[in-house]
């Protein structure tokens, strides 16, 4: 036995049954905290009685099957890539990995000098160039160089944004491509240095 609009006003004593939103499922009523103390020992999720719930059960299995059918949310999947999309990922993850590796070498500096370990900057830069690979050398220089060209010239694009300027669209994505050349100029003399 289902309930409708009118059978739950005038258990309410609600005297227009239009007070409530045409639509608004039975289970939604009996469920909202308004409804707690009065509709909460009457009623058993939508059944009048302890021999409906059976029926209600039915009801319940059918709304779940549906909701199983139903296709998921599709997310980032439905949007068309956009250039301010891709580079302000990019200028996250770029700060992102900036601070790691800033924050690597400053504890690595700082626990060695707790535990009195004479290491210096030179030491470092010494190991730096004697020990590691060519190839890991250009691969480590290379990274931070146009993470950081990335990340400063994206950060002064913010602050021109902040100043607004360039908000349309075709501003935004001018000053991304000059952040790319940038990116790609001084990325470039920084892995030559």
């Amino acid at each position: 036995m289902r309930l409708n609009v009118h059978r739950i006003s005038a258990l309410l004593k609600f005297h227009q049954p239009n007070l409530f939103v045409p639509g608004v499922s039975t289970q939604f009523l009996l469920r909202n905290q308004t409804f707690n103390g009065l509709l909460a020992r009457r009623f058993h999720g939508g059944c009048i009685s302890n021999s409906d719930h059976g029926s209600c059960n039915g009801e319940e299995d059918l709304l779940i099957s549906q909701r199983k059918q139903r296709p998921i949310s599709p997310h980032l999947t439905i949007y068309e890539p956009e250039m301010s999309w891709y580079l302000s990922s990019l200028h996250r993850i770029s700060g992102v990995l900036l601070a790691l590796g800033f924050y690597v070498f400053t504890v690595t500096l700082g626990v060695t000098t707790i535990l009195g370990i004479d290491l210096t900057f030179q030491d470092l830069n010494k190991w730096y160039h004697e020990k590691l690979p060519k190839w890991s050398q250009l691969l480590v220089k290379g990274s931070a160089g146009y993470l950081f060209a990335f990340h400063f010239g994206n950060g002064i694009r913010h602050l021109v944004w902040d100043m607004g300027y360039e908000l349309t669209n075709p501003g935004v994505i001018k000053t991304g491509s000059i952040v790319l050349a940038g990116t790609l100029i001084l990325g470039t003399y920084l892995l030559t240095q």
